[in-house]
């Protein structure tokens, strides 16, 4: 069995939390840009619901299968890949990640039905998936020149309420907002933050230092760490996951108060891919922003 970290929230006692939100009160949106250097865009994101099958909601990958959704939501799926390893390499490896991760999901989902959400098989089940897709994009770049050295990050956001279950592997992040809070709930897997953890450095000189976003854990990497979270999750929080190209431009407070503000995902996420631009865009771009929203029923 695998240990989960469990992040406190203000839900002390999930299983006391109100029911879970209907499919027509999730707002959430998810978008991707090259930003204004790269000539290519090496990220790639997933929005998807958990049912027996899984139904795509939204991806920027081309020609994704669709699974069509027959019966009650069990939970709900957001994930964010951003490659590395240049132009067609980087682009490979973060398809090849959301592909093969959304394909041993839609083949698993008998754990969602037959397993209690708070049982650490959901862990389990996550860093299998991990483990399988590194073994596969190590595959692939093996096979063809052409593809050598690339990886990716993976960030998985799953929630199978009254949890959320995070898979985190290199440096795209997933941020948690509630009631005027932003809270980076995930760990940047990079050299600059080994070296804060070890105090070898101070954070304000990690951050601006050549490791800042040299990746110590990536699927397809010389070694992949996969971290499983678990929080609990309520009608009061806004989730945010996103690629580097978002946070080296971005501050938190100004993510936080894009999300204070927001009218919509949509909005946010429009509005926060704006705010990176502006600051000079010099990376792949990628954000998804999600919540629950009560309407009322007749």
């Amino acid at each position: 069995m695998s240990t989960i970290p469990t992040t406190a929230t203000a839900a002390t006692d999930p299983a006391a939390s109100p029911r879970k939100p209907l499919d027509d009160e999730i707002d959430v949106w998810g978008l991707t840009h090259p930003g204004k250097v790269r000539k290519t865009n090496e990220d790639h994101f997933l929005l998807g619901s958990l049912h027996k099958q899984l139904a795509i909601r939204a991806t920027s990958l081309p020609a994704a299968e669709q699974f069509r959704a027959c019966n009650e939501r069990i939970g709900f799926l957001a994930m964010v890949a951003d490659g590395v390893g240049g132009q067609l390499a980087g682009e490979e490896a973060s398809r090849l990640a959301l592909e093969e991760v959304t394909q041993y999901l839609a083949h698993s989902t008998s754990c969602y039905y037959q397993s209690d959400p708070r049982d650490e098989h959901f862990a389990d089940l996550l860093q299998e998936a991990a483990m399988r897709t590194h073994q596969r994009v190590l595959e692939r770049a093996g096979a063809d020149p052409d593809f050598r050295g690339m990886a990716t990050t993976l960030t998985l956001w799953m929630g199978v309420w009254p949890w959320v279950y995070l898979l985190q592997v290199g440096d795209s992040r997933y941020y948690l907002y509630r009631r005027g809070t932003l809270t980076q709930v995930t760990r940047d897997q990079t050299m600059a933050q080994d070296l804060v953890d070890q105090g070898v450095m101070s954070r304000s000189v990690a951050l601006s230092s050549r490791w800042a976003h040299v990746l110590s854990s990536a699927i397809g990497g010389s070694q992949a760490v996969p971290v499983v979270t678990r929080i609990a999750n309520d009608w009061d929080q806004i989730h945010l996951i996103c690629s580097d190209g978002l946070t080296k431009h971005v501050p938190d407070g100004r993510i936080a108060e894009r999300l204070g503000e927001m009218t919509s995902a949509r909005q946010a996420c429009e509005a926060l891919l704006q705010d990176a631009l502006d600051a000079g865009g010099t990376d792949n771009v990628t954000i998804i922003v999600g919540r629950a929203v009560a309407r009322e029923r007749r």
